[in-house]
């Protein structure tokens, strides 16, 4: 299965970037490798829901006659889009056969800040149905973890996390409304970053899950990931700065009453808090304390984003799965009852502004999962209540930090017993993207990842 030709297929955005830039290659064959890839690799991990094929060569040979490929951060890196974001020429799919939008005649602004980038968008990858839940499947395909296929790649940018931890591209767009940048990027190894509010345009249509959802970034290294966010952000790409002596505070506090942390999860912020005090920071733990409201308001939107995507949707919703039916059932009610609220998302935003002031805390350090990801199985023909506890069972840590609208990243941090990855969280006050991807470097740098999973890419030497 191994190729005899190098390829740039399992390379980073980097290496892409700078070799197209050179004239060292071509935009064009970096994007011809990948597609071929693809073609190999996704029928085993269901990962995309769409490949542009002879489009992306045309946007790649458009790149590589551009003059100015030396301002150009991302020249000649394939990227995917997640499903529910536009991108012109094809359907919005929204994870869902009752709800795809007609083709999309503009791009949606983040893809048009990629292209602007010199990125080639390569296709679009799934998700579940309305991006709602944190396994990735629906009726016409079960997507996979590179790291163990009978696994999910986590959701709802599972697609997205799939692709990139398989090799088929270096880096990928993903949304996070309750953890679906986060989540994935644990299930698979690697890094994601959720920014904070108003950091990067959302404009994802309906409500934009009450302003919760942000578009973030997946990669497989530090530094490609914080190219992606400065693009995403409208930004030129900046070295990372190894910061100065932080205050670094650490909790293992479960955000859902009942939901225990695994040992694996435990082990992974230990050995990462080990890590930051021997890079010189002041580590110690902290009280962090998740009031009960905050679950049960979390759940009303959780429910009301559900309901708010169904009503937009064909024929009042009756083609949707039962799962997000019901899901949209209980937010229509949650509506009427009042149990959404800005008021309360403000309140808990500024209760963790003060935290980091009052602590004081530079970084919080938290588990990314409590346990190990469920199977891939078809999770969209499962009942409602299956799907609800697997997900909060296994992912609590996310939501609460979408509830604050504050930055955070997940980090790989070692392996489980059982092979798969294990990753932690970092948690920062408004405007601490950047603070975050550098100590995800000093972590990267005093405990080096795979890239990629295990076997992954199914290809022989890559070019850069």
């Amino acid at each position: 299965m191994h190729d005899i030709v190098p390829t740039w297929v399992g390379t980073t955005a980097r290496q892409i970037a700078r070799a197209v830039r050179r004239g060292d290659t071509s935009a064009t064959q970096v994007v011809a490798d990948h597609l071929d890839y693809i073609a190999r690799a996704d029928p085993v991990l269901s990962a995309f829901r769409a490949v542009r094929g002879g489009a992306a060569i045309a946007e790649a040979e458009k790149v590589d006659e551009q003059e100015d490929l030396a301002n150009l951060p991302l020249a000649g890196v394939p990227v995917a889009v997640k499903e529910n974001t536009p991108v012109a020429g094809l359907p919005t799919w929204r994870g869902s056969a009752g709800a795809r939008a007609a083709v999309a005649e503009d791009d949606h602004e983040i893809v048009r800040r990629l292209r602007g980038a010199g990125a080639v968008v390569v296709g679009v990858t799934r998700i579940p149905e309305f991006g709602l839940w944190a396994t990735t499947d629906d009726p016409t395909a079960v997507s996979r973890n590179p790291w163990n296929p009978a696994r999910t790649p986590g959701g709802s940018s599972g697609g997205a996390a799939a692709a990139v931890a398989s090799g088929m591209v270096p880096i990928a767009h993903g949304n996070d409304g309750f953890g679906s940048i986060r989540i994935p990027a644990a299930c698979c190894g690697l890094i994601g970053l959720k920014p904070g509010r108003d950091v990067v345009p959302r404009q994802l249509g309906t409500g934009d899950w009450f302003g919760l959802t942000e578009h973030g970034i997946l990669a497989t290294c530090v530094v490609d990931a914080a190219a992606g966010f400065a693009v995403l952000a409208g930004r030129r790409p900046e070295k990372l700065v190894e910061p100065s002596r932080l205050r670094v505070g650490v909790s293992l506090t479960s955000p859902v009453a009942g939901v225990r942390l695994d040992a694996p999860n435990r082990d992974a912020v230990t050995a990462t808090a080990r890590r930051l005090a021997g890079a010189g920071h002041d580590v110690a733990d902290v009280e962090l304390r998740y009031p009960t409201s905050l679950g049960l308001r979390g759940l009303a939107t959780w429910f009301a984003a559900a309901a708010e995507q169904a009503s937009s949707s064909r024929d009042g919703g009756r083609d949707l799965q039962t799962r997000t039916r019901r899901h949209a059932t209980l937010g229509r009610l949650a509506q009427r009852r009042g149990y959404v609220r800005d008021a309360d998302r403000v309140a808990w935003r500024e209760r963790m502004i003060g935290f980091f002031a009052d602590q004081p805390v530079d970084v919080l350090l938290i588990p990314a999962l409590a346990s190990a990801p469920p199977m891939a199985v078809g999770w969209s023909r499962r009942s409602w209540a299956a799907n609800m506890l697997t997900c909060i069972r296994y992912a609590p840590y996310a939501a609460a930090w979408n509830m604050a609208g504050l930055p955070a990243l997940v980090v790989p941090a070692g392996l489980r017993p059982d092979g798969l990855p294990v990753g932690v969280q970092l948690v920062g006050p408004p405007g601490s993207e950047v603070r975050l991807l550098a100590v995800a470097g000093q972590l990267e740098m005093a405990a080096p990842w795979p890239r990629h999973a295990p076997a992954w890419p199914l290809v022989g030497t890559p070019a850069g």
